[in-house]
């Protein structure tokens, strides 16, 4: 028999024994004979029959998707995060015979992922943002979805994976304050997701661990566009302070266009460094001190642990991942 057509009705037709009985073979569930089991296994065995998606999705009662759910945002989507994200997440799912369907929801609409688990197309979901009072959230819990934040949660009960900003911006806050760098001014971006608060909350830890002052007016933040961020570069660039320091790529990449175009040199006329390094950045000389995260470890640690949870598999409720800082040019000495 043509092995690659091979079917669960074949294996009955030719085991003269009926469909459901080959699937509580296959998946180990429902009541069947020792004799019958051992039957239809070694035919499996022999013939090389591996049971299609939908067929294994039966017997197992699973859909073997998963939805990776991502911001909306224009703004978001094409950050390099995002797609190191999604390529890191379809890799380990496709490992685990998993497919990936994505869904965009924003911050009031989560339409695309109500319809997914409605009509129970998922074992599960990734939530690649979170938010302060996150509705997505809120919406898995009570339909008893198997799901992970990737990022933290307000909520101490929700399964979380992210790496640990707080510590890495007090880090690189620090490493500037070392080298006599104080008179700095912060960029923010959307203070309703939770790594902006974590990232703001790393660079007061380290003001007051070096007993740098907050200017609250330094402190730039939910400058969620380009407008809103040259803006904010403007207003920097009249109080004399020494370095910017960018809250994510996004923000760093239209702080070093706007210094561009004004003609500012870095790092003689001031420095700059970003909480969240990329490939918009790697290349660039001009950021002085920047932190990279390994987007990909991120985004294998998620998938992994939300298969252990579609497995009933035990789970720490919070993973930190680590950082690296790096600096560049002047800064080093």
């Amino acid at each position: 028999m043509d092995n690659k057509k091979l079917t669960i009705d074949d294996i009955a037709r030719e085991l003269q024994i009926s469909k459901t009985t080959v699937s509580r073979a296959i998946s180990g569930k429902g009541r069947i004979g020792q004799e019958t089991r051992d039957k239809v296994l070694r035919y499996i065995k022999e013939n090389n029959y591996k049971p299609s998606a939908i067929a294994r999705g039966l017997a197992q009662s699973k859909t073997f998707n998963i939805s990776l759910v991502m911001p909306g945002d224009s703004s978001l989507v094409d950050l390099p995060f995002y797609h190191g994200f999604l390529w890191g997440v379809s890799n380990m799912a496709t490992k685990s015979d998993y497919d990936v369907i994505i869904s965009m929801v924003s911050e009031k609409d989560i339409t695309q992922l109500v319809r997914l688990i409605e009509n129970h197309k998922v074992d599960g979901v990734i939530l690649g943002r979170t938010l302060e009072d996150d509705i997505a959230e809120k919406y898995l819990k009570e339909k008893g979805v198997p799901f992970v934040t990737a990022g933290s949660s307000l909520d101490p009960t929700v399964i979380q994976v992210d790496n640990d900003h707080r510590s890495a911006c007090r880090e690189l806050t620090s490493v500037l304050f070392s080298k006599h760098i104080t008179k700095v001014a912060l960029i923010g971006s959307d203070m309703k997701t939770i790594v902006s608060k974590n990232r703001l909350e790393g660079f007061k830890d380290a003001c007051m661990e070096y007993q740098v002052p907050i200017e609250e007016d330094l402190i730039y933040l939910d400058r969620d566009n380009e407008s809103k961020i040259e803006a904010a570069v403007e207003d920097i660039l009249k109080k004399n302070v020494e370095c910017f320091i960018c809250m994510d790529d996004y923000i760093c990449g239209c702080v070093l266009s706007k210094l561009e175009r004004e003609n500012v040199k870095i790092p003689e006329d001031i420095k700059v460094a970003s909480f969240y390094d990329s490939i918009l950045l790697e290349n660039s000389k001009a950021v002085n001190v920047s932190l990279k995260f390994n987007v990909t470890e991120m985004a294998t640690a998620c998938c992994n642990t939300l298969l252990s949870c579609i497995d009933k598999q035990e789970v720490p409720i919070k993973t930190l991942l680590g950082y690296e800082v790096v600096i560049r040019g002047a800064t080093q000495s």
